[in-house]
């Protein structure tokens, strides 16, 4: 009656969009894809669709899971992600045994540990990673902040310069993937962006058609970026106006001196302009640089929060 197979590149492409618009739609931050979408996404360079897996039930698609190896990785840690079911084929024990195969992929394929993700309010997800023994590693927050009463006069640091990113040049590219990657090197997960990734952050994602970076400078030093977008059409379907921070950081010598202050003030600012209500933003709660406390200190709150889970195999 319950069968698991692999995803079959060619053929499974829209199997793929109509499980996961049908099993993610509830999710606030995530919207439905197309096939055409779909297909650009599974291109992406970080992408690679070799571990993803549907469940059957008597030959119907209702359910996925994805034991994902990340090919630019050096570590053996492998990642569960997109895990979903159906809602009206929930409680038949699909979500544990697509994540018993997931685990098992993982495993063939020479990981050590698998890393997992799930929101914090949904107890059911939560406590199937744990009864796996996945251990609670760290927690993750979906910020927010209403636009309606930022103020685009608010005072910034003069000493530090703005400049818009041009994002079909490939220096600025390159600038850009160096200082992502000196910014982060620290973090959770980390792993050299390749050029290629940033790439296409800035120029071929479906989802963020409409975005903006700017570069930081000071004392004509590059030290910062930041990244602000809209996806329109999950503002269309969610009937909201948001606007994201998707990407910012500082080199660590130029930590606490309001670079990142004066950089998350003009993507506020051009968010708002946009027409935006809101701008929302991911960001580990546990981050090295302290971050969240930036985002407190320009008006965000935490929305939602997920739970990173770690398992050793």
């Amino acid at each position: 009656m319950l069968k698991i197979r692999p995803f079959k590149k060619g053929v499974d492409e829209e199997v793929f969009v109509k499980v996961f618009n049908a099993t993610f739609s509830d999710r606030y931050d995530v919207r439905s894809l197309n096939l055409e979408e779909a297909r650009t996404i599974a291109n992406a360079p970080s992408f690679n669709l070799e571990g993803l897996l549907f469940a059957e039930w008597d030959g119907q698609a209702v359910g996925l899971v994805s034991a994902h190896v990340d090919k630019n990785r050096k570590e053996k840690k492998g990642f569960i992600q997109y895990l979903a079911v159906l809602p009206e084929y929930r409680s038949r024990g699909i979500a544990k045994e697509l994540l018993g195969r997931a685990i098992a992929v993982l495993k063939e394929r020479g990981m050590k540990v698998a890393n997992a993700w799930a929101e914090t309010d949904r107890p059911i997800c939560t406590h199937l990673y744990e009864t796996f023994g996945f251990k609670r590693v760290r927690t993750s927050s979906l910020m927010k902040r209403s636009l309606v009463d930022f103020s685009e006069e608010t005072d910034g640091n003069e000493l530090v310069d703005l400049r818009e990113v041009g994002m079909s040049d490939e220096n600025e590219i390159g600038l850009m993937n160096y200082l992502e990657n000196e910014a982060f090197e620290e973090h959770y997960n980390y792993r050299p962006v390749t050029v290629e990734e940033t790439r296409y952050l800035l120029l071929e994602s479906p989802i963020w058609k409409s975005q903006k970076a700017w570069f930081a400078t000071v004392d004509n030093e590059t030290v910062g970026y930041i990244v602000s977008g809209i996806d329109e059409s999950l503002n269309r379907e969610k009937n909201e106006r948001h606007g994201w921070v998707l990407d910012v950081g500082v080199l660590k010598p130029f930590r606490r001196r309001d670079v990142g202050t004066a950089m998350m003030l003009q993507a506020m600012s051009y968010l708002k302009a946009q027409g935006m209500a809101d701008a929302l933003l991911y960001v580990d709660d546990q981050n090295p640089t302290e971050a969240k406390k930036l985002y407190e200190k320009v008006g965000f709150q935490t929305h939602l929060q997920s739970a990173s889970y770690k398992l050793q195999l």
